[in-house]
């Protein structure tokens, strides 16, 4: 905790946490008189704070400790509570590297952080010339990398992710919302390495539940109990608790369904590249595709037409769009319509 002190805002080392009654007590045969509750119904009690049964059910599938694992409402909200954590609005700054994922810069905006923004090479990985002074700033408290990254679709090099854990004097974040459909190695293995390392994971995507809204980050537990101690009491619902444990039971349907979307993956890469509008597919760790095309603009507003909607990412990339992997029967339309354009 005394190498996180020099990272954290003094008023978040000195709050005091919101904190319940019914934390203080283990066993479930209570009368339940201390939260102004509706006594009645099926979802008339608050649910976990600490999601345990989740957070168990995560430690048994990761081989990690309990205490390493903090559930968000969403990856989202993870990275907004590290600005909250870490960064004293108007004065530190984060850093992340371009293209990437968007809640990066709405996050920093939101906590009146500024976010320097370095591009990536033209492999979409790290260039670390003159990089070593920038990460001895110590105005700059955070550090964000997707990997495999959004909307780019491949992974940042291994040797590169351990270059800024070494030589970053704040916080890095991993993120990871799609290591799922990746061959590569989590991060997560680095976590008892580094003390300044947080990777975050979702159910969002590979376990089909972004409707439930759990985000995941794994670290070490001095750096979990700060998260712990400034979210919101009850950050994630009952129901939300209950659908990610019942998905996590199952994990034969993840399986199959990622080896579907993995396999579809392949077939429409085939298919796009003898399409005459399409200029290049980009490699893909992920679940979707960054393609250019000669005529984005144009591909975007017919297929809008046919009521099929891809991710315009021209402003961040040069001619190119960025195409989810659907069903058979979705890709298969897709492939239909963008061969009927002219």
């Amino acid at each position: 905790m005394n190498k996180l002190k020099s990272i954290v805002r003094n008023n978040i080392l000195q709050l005091s946490p919101y904190s319940s009654a019914r934390e203080e007590y283990s066993s479930s045969k209570e009368i339940l008189l201390d939260a102004n509750e509706n006594p009645y119904g099926l979802l008339n009690r608050y649910p976990d704070p600490f999601q345990n049964k989740l957070r168990v059910s995560l430690s048994k599938m990761k081989k990690i400790s309990k205490a390493s694992i903090f559930i968000g409402n969403g990856s989202d909200q993870i990275i907004d509570l590290a600005f909250r954590v870490f960064c004293n609005p108007g004065v530190d700054k984060a850093l992340t590297f371009i293209p990437t994922y968007g809640m990066y810069q709405v996050s920093a905006d939101i906590n009146n952080v500024e976010l320097i923004k370095l591009a990536l090479n033209k492999d979409f990985q790290i260039e670390k010339e003159g990089l070593k002074t920038l990460l001895k700033n110590p105005s700059i408290k955070l550090l964000f990398l997707c990997s495999p990254n959004n909307p780019t679709g491949n992974c940042i090099n291994i040797e590169d992710i351990l270059f800024l854990a070494k030589n970053f004097s704040g916080i890095v974040v991993i993120d990871e919302a799609y290591i799922d459909f990746s061959s590569r190695p989590s991060a997560i293995q680095l976590i008892n390495s580094f003390h300044n390392l947080i990777v975050v994971q979702t159910l969002s995507k590979a376990w089909g539940l972004a409707g439930a809204r759990i985000g995941i980050a794994y670290s070490n537990p001095e750096l979990i109990g700060l998260f712990n101690k400034i979210k919101p009491p009850y950050n994630v619902s009952e129901l939300n608790q209950r659908a990610a444990c019942e998905a996590l039971a199952k994990k034969r349907d993840y399986i199959n369904q990622k080896r579907a979307i993995l396999n579809e993956k392949e077939k429409l890469v085939n298919q796009l590249d003898e399409i005459d509008e399409v200029i290049k597919v980009f490699p893909s760790e992920t679940n979707f595709l960054l393609v250019q095309f000669k005529n984005p603009k144009k591909i975007v507003r017919r297929l809008q037409k046919n009521r099929i909607i891809v991710r315009d990412r021209t402003k961040e990339i040069e001619g190119c769009l960025r195409i989810t992997v659907g069903t058979a029967k979705e890709n298969k339309l897709l492939v239909n319509k963008l061969k009927q354009i002219k």
